[in-house]
């Protein structure tokens, strides 16, 4: 596995900006690989896929053909509930609402450019939470370094692993294979999850590119040897190379921790969707189809997703989310030992809200790695006002972080 020379050295600015008891222990992160843009790619790979199959005509017979066939072809995961019984796969019509777990693995994918790595580990781990009228959507980072319990999962040969009482969320995907992500995050969020998906790195290079690059904005110069981060201080459009080093990166951001990786992953994310939902893209055939055939050839899906139809379903239901009612939220938690555990009181109001399919509304700050651009544009405002109005609104306390998709933000340079 490819070294981090600095991970186990604590930063003041940890110290500064964690919440936590006091005599708690300040930890360092561990790094956390490409994954992130799975939830949000997963969503928007979905959604692609949909446009593709409603597009046929422009797009052409055999082309549509190429990006399904694709999807059937590749061996989907069977997910299984608790007692470890293949859960039935959904067909047709998506109503309601639905989760969708998607997880990054930092394996490499076999690809020798990412160095011999001794484990696949749910390096980023996503959960895609859209409501049951179709006008929200949640999207819950969960930390690589949380202390969770993992449940008895299945061991691939008929039998079963063990359960554990605490261990970090990152092990789940080695311990157990995407099942076992799946069944760990359902019993710490009590969330019933149907489909779910695994991106490797080369999965995360091709889906910048099918889109024609994300523009980011970056406050200061990052130049991170770890990742390969090369950006300069303003707006930038990344792909390829830069886009997965930028997702990556640890030690160029907020305080070099894990948890500041995920508000600057957020910044790449809520541009993402803004960028998929934006006119250049989704009147342009060929980048739409490109886009939905670059996530059917890397994202190995569960066999719930395996359904054309499904798919396409569920593409339909997130194409008319407004990007200022897609939250991203970093799960609730707090520093302990060399990880963090959940902080139980605010992460039980954030996952009952999602449980009871209430929107939620952020009242903190985007986190360690980022922070805003702007104000809200004006026309933003009538939405803000008529969330703060609704009664179904869950609002979160300030030591919860995120953003909304229309949030334009920045990232933090690392604070020496």
């Amino acid at each position: 596995m490819h070294s981090d020379p600095t991970s186990d050295t604590p930063t003041r600015a940890q110290a500064r900006a964690s919440e936590r008891s006091p005599g708690a222990p300040i930890a360092r992160h561990g790094r956390l690989k490409p994954r992130t843009l799975r939830s949000s790619l997963g969503a928007l790979a979905l959604r692609s896929v949909a446009v593709v199959a409603v597009s046929a005509a422009a797009l052409g017979g055999f082309a549509v053909f190429d990006v399904f066939a694709t999807v059937n072809a590749k061996e989907g995961v069977q997910l299984v509930d608790a007692a470890g019984k293949a859960l039935p796969p959904r067909v047709g019509a998506v109503d309601g609402a639905f989760n969708v777990l998607l997880a990054g693995s930092d394996s490499g994918g076999g690809n020798p450019a990412y160095d011999e790595r001794d484990a696949a580990l749910n390096d980023v781990t996503m959960l895609l939470h859209v409501s049951a009228d179709h006008k929200d959507a949640t999207v819950v980072s969960l930390p690589r370094d949380m202390y969770v319990p993992i449940p008895s999962c299945p061991d691939g040969n008929g039998g079963s692993h063990d359960s554990m009482r605490r261990q970090k969320l990152n092990t789940s995907l080695s311990y157990g294979g995407l099942a076992c992500t799946v069944l760990t995050v359902k019993q710490l969020t009590g969330l019933e999850i149907d489909y779910a998906g695994v991106i490797e790195f080369d999965g995360v290079i091709e889906m910048s590119n099918a889109v024609g690059g994300v523009p980011v904005c970056v406050s200061g110069d990052i130049k991170d040897p770890y990742s390969g981060l090369d950006v300069k201080a303003g707006d930038n459009s990344l792909q390829g190379a830069q886009a997965l080093a930028f997702l990556r990166t640890r030690h160029g951001v907020g305080d070099g921790s894990d948890l500041a990786r995920i508000s600057n992953q957020q910044v790449f994310l809520s541009s993402l969707v803004r960028t998929i939902k934006s006119a250049d893209t989704l009147a342009n055939p060929l980048r739409v189809y490109g886009l939905a055939k670059a996530a059917a050839d890397n994202i190995q899906l569960s066999e719930s997703l395996k359904d054309v139809t499904t798919i396409a379903s569920l593409s339909m239901a997130l194409k008319d989310v407004d990007p200022a009612k897609v939250v991203f939220v970093q799960y609730p938690n707090h520093l302990e030992g060399d990880g963090v555990d959940p902080t139980a009181d605010e992460a039980e109001l954030l996952m009952s809200a999602l449980r009871e399919d209430r929107p939620v509304t952020l009242t903190g700050d985007t986190g360690l790695g980022s922070e805003t651009a702007e104000a809200a544009p004006a026309s933003a405002e009538p939405e803000a006002r008529e969330a703060a109005a609704d009664p179904a609104t869950v609002e979160l306390p300030s030591n919860v972080h995120g953003q909304t998709a229309a949030q334009v933000t920045c990232s933090q340079p690392f604070a020496y």
